[in-house]
């Protein structure tokens, strides 16, 4: 009798599951899954659907779809099971930061976004089942508003002193012999193990380059650790339904929310100090100039995920609550885009700019509507027209 072959989200079930009741085993056999093309074609639909720009290479998704989906991939996977398979190099593109200096991204040629994306999704599988709740970024239903939301509920708690943690340059000081450490506690495929090198590696001896499928997934399993070191803080020094200590992670991005209260004088210098001694082992560093302690109580600010929060009281009753606006950044940004479209129209009809200015100015407000963004929506829009008129 034929076995019905399972689908790759029944495997991806399966494998979570099994990591999930034998937090010690060590997978094999993993490299079969990875190199199927039912992997390897979901995880070209997932780049597809990310768009992009070309790599290295200049090819396109529309030149691959000219020449055909599955040949394309038939060569990925030939390339993968032969032991062929070389990474190319990838495209450096310079984006500017707020602070007016520059961020690097680095773009896979789409032939290895493909292979990132499918190794992704199998140990994915794996390592979900050994994530820290408190961690919410670039995971399967999770979201920065659940994070933010999160990060309120730990405010309203009366965790009232908080710790802005910046990472300096994260991505880039990931230790490549530390992350094959991590991962080698649940992969003893080979050939698995030798795909992660190759993808790690191909940029330089230290760091996973950001604008990769893989990048993201490798981050969390880095600082996974440490995300649980922060939760055995926050169960032991709960009373009750009484926190007093919780950190929320979302990629490089840390808030430590501590209790005001006056018998925990103290506990976030003691919280930022295990941070750091936690993250020095990694080779991860804070960067002082940007990390900052506020106290809501006092009225102080923080940013997260775009926004600006503060604790303000209501004004019609007892209790204060959470006023979150976008950031100076974010609003900056956004009418930048707007500029550009505008200024790049050339003879391009009115519809398809105004089409190209809602899809932006859409994606831009379902986010930050999550706020007390009315009056940031306001300023955006009333740019927008403004720009409009000048055409």
């Amino acid at each position: 009798m034929t076995k019905t072959p399972i689908t790759l989200q029944e495997l991806r079930q399966r494998i979570y599951r099994k990591a999930k009741s034998e937090p010690t085993h060590r997978f094999w056999g993993l490299f079969t899954h990875i190199t199927k093309m039912t992997t390897l074609h979901e995880a070209y639909q997932q780049a597809r659907k990310n768009n992009g720009a070309p790599g290295i290479d200049g090819k396109s998704f529309a030149d691959i779809e000219l020449e055909g989906v599955i040949p394309f991939l038939t060569g990925i996977q030939e390339e993968l099971q032969a032991g062929i398979y070389r990474p190319q190099a990838n495209r450096k593109v310079e984006i500017p930061k707020a602070n007016g200096k520059m961020r690097t991204l680095q773009i896979p040629c789409i032939r290895d976004r493909v292979v990132q994306g499918a190794l992704k999704l199998i140990l994915e599988a794996i390592f979900e089942a050994d994530f820290c709740p408190n961690s919410y970024g670039f995971r399967p239903k999770r979201s920065p508003h659940q994070a933010l939301a999160e990060v309120r509920r730990s405010i309203l708690r009366r965790m009232t002193i908080i710790i802005d943690v910046d990472l300096s340059r994260y991505f880039d000081t990931i230790q490549h012999n530390i992350l094959l450490e991590k991962i080698a506690k649940r992969v003893q495929d080979p050939q698995v193990v030798h795909l992660v090198k190759q993808v790690i590696k191909a940029t330089g001896k230290i760091g996973v380059p950001q604008g990769g499928p893989f990048s993201p997934l490798a981050a969390n399993i880095y600082l996974n650790e440490v995300d649980w070191t922060f939760d055995t803080i926050r169960r032991k020094t709960a009373k009750g339904n009484y926190e007093a200590v919780n950190y929320h992670r979302f990629a490089d991005d840390i808030v430590i929310a501590v209790s005001g209260h006056s018998s925990k004088s103290g506990w976030a210098e003691l919280a930022l100090r295990r941070l750091w001694e936690q993250l020095k082992p990694l080779g991860v560093e804070l960067n002082l100039e940007k990390t900052q302690m506020v106290n809501v109580l006092k009225g102080e600010s923080f940013g997260f995920l775009g926004f600006d929060l503060r604790r303000i009281p209501n004004r019609n009753k007892n209790g204060f609550f959470v006023f979150m606006i976008p950031k100076k950044k974010a609003r900056t940004t956004v009418k930048a885009k707007i500029r550009e479209l505008i200024q790049n129209a050339g003879a391009k009809p009115a519809q398809d700019l105004i089409k190209q200015i809602n899809a932006v100015l859409t994606g831009w407000v379902n986010y930050f509507q999550v706020g007390n963004s009315s009056q940031a929506f306001s300023e955006v829009r009333d740019y927008t027209e403004m720009k409009i008129r000048t055409l």
